[in-house]
């Protein structure tokens, strides 16, 4: 007996129940100096390349270009990905598609490669790569042969003409959070940020947002990672106190350094009664949910119930957990799916996929923009006793945004 799924909207079928942002790898973190050892080491680990593989047996070829074989934690998490693509496959009744899946090596010239060979045996469509450098040179192969990209990669830099990004991207989350805040009487905000590459992504949103709202920005500082101290110093006045000048902190920090930062902020007499903070999907941590600091905050997240229905079909399946972004390739494999028992000339075009209307995925509705990016109905979760509650349910549709 099959899983029942919802509508892709509008009117076509989609298997659903996604740095790597709020859940997932933000990509950009920085890279460990290529010593010589480091490189050798790397050179003894890389495994084997893998040979490529068909999925389904439908008409319509579709690629799925994933780092099968790179180093480090990115052929797990590219297994991860293959493996939700095979389970979107087994639920969607007669998928008229066959998935070609190509190993990129986590290299450009790998995605490349992978690309030029899926195109050349006929693919009508490229799912992936996961990483930027290999979107950008997956793009340069697919917009010459007018096929586009949906891909997994948490940069909107390489988004574009013809390649779209479907994950998990921090802009959203800073939109959906700081828009509820506004709606929930929030008039000035600061802003904690720390000096990573999701931290400036971040702010450079919170910037927009706020100015979008009419909210003031009372004050802004950026932090060393793991080194936050000097940095609340100087943005204490206006978030502690009798009569703090923000009413709300926007701190985008993951489990891994929110220890030092909530200390750091107690010791300065904050108050998250007085100040509300809010926070990104990287919030979804049991180490943020715990932080005294934070109880009572708002973070903005996809709706956690989608994925746990996703995880439980896989384990069922596979018999592991699957990466929290497997639903990445799972979404975007039923939309290949399901678009392509459209004709030919209208499957896959921009204007198709650019449906306003969007699409439902494991991790509820989604929909692509213009410039390549995409847009998530998110829900808004709050901080309570080392646990995240509900605060606002994700839109259903982005047409009512009920």
């Amino acid at each position: 007996m099959r899983t029942a799924r919802p509508a892709i909207l509008p009117g076509l079928l989609i298997a659903a129940s996604l740095a790597l942002g709020g859940c997932g790898l933000f990509e950009a973190a920085p890279r460990a100096k290529a010593t010589p050892k480091r490189v050798a080491e790397a050179e003894e680990q890389t495994p084997l390349p893998v040979p490529p593989a068909t999925l389904g047996k439908g008409p319509v070829k579709v690629a799925l270009v994933l780092p099968l074989t790179a180093a480090g934690s990115g052929a797990a998490t590219a297994a991860s990905l293959r493996n939700a693509a095979e389970l979107a496959l087994s639920e969607f009744d007669g998928a008229p598609i066959s998935l070609m899946v190509e190993d990129d090596r986590g290299t450009a010239d790998g995605a490349r490669q992978a690309a030029q060979t899926a195109l050349a045996g006929g693919a009508e469509l490229v799912l992936g790569p996961l990483f930027a450098p290999a979107v950008t040179a997956a793009a340069a192969a697919a917009r010459p042969a007018g096929r586009p990209l949906i891909a997994f990669s948490t940069d909107v830099t390489v988004a574009g003409r013809g390649v779209y990004l479907l994950s998990f991207l921090p802009q959203a989350e800073v939109e959906r959070v700081l828009d509820y805040a506004a709606a929930q009487g929030k008039r000035s905000v600061a802003a904690l940020v720390p000096e990573t590459p999701y931290g400036a992504v971040s702010e450079g949103q919170f910037r927009a947002a706020a100015s979008r709202l009419g909210l003031k920005v009372a004050a802004v500082e950026r932090y060393v990672p793991g080194e936050p101290g000097p940095a609340i110093a100087r943005i204490a006045p206006a978030i502690s106190g009798a009569t703090p000048q923000a009413d709300a902190l926007f701190l985008p920090e993951s489990g891994e350094g929110i220890a030092e930062v909530a200390a750091s902020l107690q010791s300065w007499g904050f108050n998250p009664a007085r100040v509300k903070p809010l926070g990104t999907g990287l919030w979804n941590d049991p180490r943020v949910l715990k932080a005294a600091a934070l109880q009572g905050g708002w973070f903005a997240a996809p709706d956690s119930a989608g994925f746990a229905a996703f995880a439980g079909r896989y384990r069922a399946r596979f018999g592991q957990e699957p990466a929290r972004v497997a639903t990445l390739a799972y979404d975007a494999v039923s939309l290949a799916a399901a678009l392509a028992r459209a004709p030919a000339k209208t499957r896959f075009t921009d204007a198709t996929l650019q449906n306003p209307a969007g699409f439902a995925g494991a991790d509820g509705i989604f929909r692509f923009r213009a410039d390549g990016t995409s847009d998530r109905a998110l829900a808004v979760f709050a901080v309570r006793s080392g646990a995240a509650a509900v605060a606002s349910p994700a839109p259903k549709s982005f047409a009512s945004g009920t």
